[in-house]
């Protein structure tokens, strides 16, 4: 199967994500895509429905497994020029920090057809060597088979602009579907009101991992009449496994547009003017979203192979902004 355009080390201009559903980032609450015309040349990924069993019998969680995986070396603090740090989280305390972040609960497939049940359980979610550690198990919980947790700063942390910068460790394995994104602040799932609804409060994911595609990240944005399979959106090509290490996953973010960035290295922007006449909603308030997913229209057919406990690693999450004045 296709998968839109990809790059290696290359800047690259937005494209329709066409032959492949590039959803919402794991689900922001609308399981109904408005492509605004675009449509997929093949059919999206499908998975078996959350609630259908795995292959192999769950084992019941009783505690948070330890994470062996060493505290990478730190990155030091670095502005861009003309920017300063203005928040960060560094992961260091012994538990996560609830003045950053809180938690989705559910699991109805999150728009997805995703497997897993996110708690906000320590088993699924918990800092550990100067980490946060996203932990996806393999038990029968609720009416899902998995559990994992998607951690977001709405209401706590939501900024306008700046660089947006994780450093994270991906899974692997076919299934895997870890993210670090952004919703509009304005989102509200029970509204009533479009214009609290994705995706017109717009979406900028800043990383999406599939495992299998090992070699690929991707960025894309959705919003108004160019979301689902019409999101704008770039996979950028590696030339090796992403997820052997950490790296670092960025986008610049302006007025002018949002600029992404692999290790340092961008590949792919979008401004209001490759929109045409549809809004370019990115001049507001944003908030962050981690999470690890389990199948569903992109992570894929969940591999019978794959080993659990399954862990998503961050190491830091940083927003840069320009000097107040400068």
């Amino acid at each position: 199967m296709k998968h839109g355009s990809r790059t290696s080390g290359r800047v690259a201009r937005f494209v329709p994500a066409a032959a492949l559903i590039v959803v919402g980032a794991c689900g922001a609450g609308n399981s109904q895509d408005d492509a605004g015309g675009v449509t997929s040349a093949d059919p999206p990924v499908t998975t078996s429905p959350a609630t259908v069993a795995p292959a192999t019998a769950p084992v019941p969680t009783t505690e948070a497994s330890t994470t062996t995986i060493p505290t990478p070396e730190p990155i030091p603090i670095e502005p861009p020029e003309g920017m300063e740090l203005v928040w960060s989280d560094d992961f260091d305390g012994d538990s996560i920090d609830l003045a950053n972040w809180t938690y989705d609960i559910g699991g109805w497939g999150w728009g997805n057809g995703e497997a897993q049940y996110y708690t906000d359980r320590p088993e699924n979610a918990r800092t550990q060597n100067g980490l946060l550690v996203i932990e996806l198990f393999q038990e029968q919980y609720e009416e899902s088979y998995y559990t994992s947790a998607r951690l977001k700063t709405q209401g706590l942390q939501e900024f306008q602009y700046g660089r947006m910068e994780a450093r994270i460790k991906v899974p692997s394995g076919s299934g895997t579907w870890p993210a670090f994104w952004m919703l509009g602040a304005d989102f509200d799932s029970e509204s009533d009101d479009p214009a609290e609804q994705w995706p017109n409060i717009g979406e900028i994911d800043i990383m999406e991992y599939v495992g299998r595609e090992p070699d690929l990240v991707i960025g894309t944005i959705h919003g108004p009449g160019y979301a689902g399979a019409g999101g704008r959106s770039q996979w950028n090509q590696q030339e090796f496994e992403i997820a052997d290490d950490f790296h670092t996953f960025a986008v610049d973010w302006d007025a002018e547009g949002i600029r992404w960035f692999f290790d340092g290295e961008m590949y792919f922007e979008v401004g209001p003017e490759d929109l045409g006449d549809r809004e370019w909603v990115f001049d507001r308030p944003f908030f962050f979203i981690l999470n690890l997913a389990l199948g569903g229209t992109l992570g894929g057919s969940i591999a019978l192979d794959l080993e659990y406990p399954i862990q998503y690693y961050v190491d830091y999450v940083r927003v840069y902004q320009k000097i107040s004045g400068g």
